[in-house]
């Protein structure tokens, strides 16, 4: 189960992994067996867990740490302050991180796993059971077979919100309480309610960039008009069309991200001291530097789950297809069109021509189109549950969430049960990252008495 451990900086580190069937119907969590199912096909559910060194023999609480994504593994940290949230956290709990299925070492999937299933309906069929629904049961699984089903306290990050709302919702007895960082979402799910929220608040954040970085509105128009010429190509071969240039604008939820996107924006021209083309934008051939070319083919590169699986994290239940909800919101709002200007950048959203023109996610395409018409997915969220939950839940929330809007996390934490909310405008949506996010959702958690229950009486 568990290997033998080894030390990291700050940490003790063990690591383990434990087999988890695919498809999860008809089978529970902590009883389920391969041995017995040999007919299942079966996977594996990576993890490690961590504590500080001087804790390695202590009988601490457990933290799950649920990552957010979707289609990323949990955080290897290089050292215990490698991550803002963990000093804390390290202080109480033995943290366990585990990589949701299709990421990291559970299971990895990339393009050459799509390519190996054949036919779209089977790469559908098999991308469809790496969704919210599987990965609390491979984590519940998880908890009742290597630890000896002791309840955890779940700190979701983002999508690991979604999970922590969903944990609740399904498995609510095997969490001691809870934690949400930038995650709580809308309930009853509908993608296009949440585009229609982002896409706007993304014009608005486009609209401050420019106004802080007053040069870069017409130096974005410039790499626009140069990239609308259609024979610019990024290293690795992808070709650059203003539609990648626009989705650089997902930075701008992030702590930092004005200022990376201003400094990537000003090499972005070769000839001279880097201005702008004399000749101006239209029709101009100016030459696009390789650093500015390779450092967005970096920004632009993610996981190789992240995209494919970025909106069907909004299908729960019988909740009917969601037909590129994002593609259609863009649709109904001209001023993101790639020929308009000022060049609004977009955010966290994925378009079917992602998987035209990046090869990383060409093997994914058929089968998300064909999930795009799926109308009956695993049911994520129990309403009637979370309005009588039981378990403690703290949430932080961003008032300027640019991915997760902070009105329809109130909405939703409004209908559940002893939630509380903790509303600030000091941070990103990435937040929890940084030092005094967890520090202080600690401690108004601890101070209410919701964690009474985790430290044994000294006396």
């Amino acid at each position: 189960m568990i290997n033998q451990g080894y030390y990291l900086p700050g940490l003790y580190v063990r690591e383990g992994s434990i087999p988890v069937p695919l498809d999860w119907a008809g089978s529970e969590p902590g009883i389920w067996r391969a041995e017995d199912d040999s007919d299942q096909a079966v996977i594996r559910c990576f993890y490690r867990v961590v504590c500080a060194p001087e804790h390695v023999h202590d009988d601490l609480p457990l933290l799950v740490y649920l990552q957010g994504g979707p289609g990323y593994g949990a955080p290897r940290p290089l050292s215990a302050s490698a991550d803002g949230w963990m000093p804390e956290a390290l202080r109480h709990f033995r943290i366990v991180l585990p990589d949701q299925r299709g990421t990291g070492r559970s299971s990895a999937i990339d393009g050459s796993t799509m390519a190996s299933l054949g036919q779209p309906q089977a790469q559908a069929d098999y991308l469809k059971h790496f969704l919210a629904d599987s990965i609390i049961r491979d984590f519940e699984h998880l908890r009742r077979t290597v630890f000896a089903g002791q309840p955890w306290v779940a700190l979701g990050q983002s999508f690991g919100g979604f999970l922590t709302m969903a944990y609740l919702s399904n498995f609510p007895q095997g969490l001691a309480a809870a934690f949400t960082a930038g995650g709580v979402p809308h309930i009853p799910t509908d993608a296009y309610e949440l585009y229609s929220h982002t896409f706007t608040k993304m014009a608005q954040r486009s609209q401050i960039f420019y106004q802080r970085y007053p040069g870069d509105q017409k130096r974005v128009a410039a790499i626009a008009d140069r990239l609308a010429q259609g024979d610019v190509v990024l290293p690795g071969g992808d070709p650059l069309s203003v539609e990648r240039l626009q989705t650089l604008g997902a930075d701008l939820g992030k702590s930092g991200g004005f200022e990376r996107l201003h400094w990537l924006l000003d090499t972005a021209f070769s000839e001279g001291d880097g201005s702008l083309p004399v000749s101006g934008a239209v029709g101009s051939r100016a030459t696009l530097s390789q650093t500015f070319l390779e450092e967005v083919r970096a920004a632009t590169t993610v996981s190789p789950l992240y995209w494919p699986l970025q909106e069907f994290i909004y299908a729960d239940g019988d909740c009917g297809p969601l037909r590129w909800a994002g593609q259609r919101v863009r649709d109904a709002r001209p001023e993101f069109d790639t020929a308009a200007r000022p060049l609004m950048f977009t955010g966290e959203v994925i378009f079917p021509w992602m998987f035209e023109q990046e090869s990383a996610l060409r093997p994914f395409g058929p089968a998300v189109s064909l999930l795009m018409e799926e109308g009956s997915w695993g049911h994520l969220y129990d309403p009637a549950r979370l309005a009588d939950n039981q378990v403690p839940l703290q949430a932080a929330v961003y008032a300027d969430d640019l991915y997760v809007p902070s009105e329809l996390q109130l909405d939703t934490l409004s209908r559940v049960g002893h939630a509380h909310a903790w509303v600030t405008n000091e941070f990103e949506h990435d937040g929890l990252h940084g030092d005094k996010v967890f520090s202080h959702l600690y401690k108004l958690a601890l101070e209410r008495g919701d964690l009474e229950g985790l430290f044994p009486a000294r006396g």
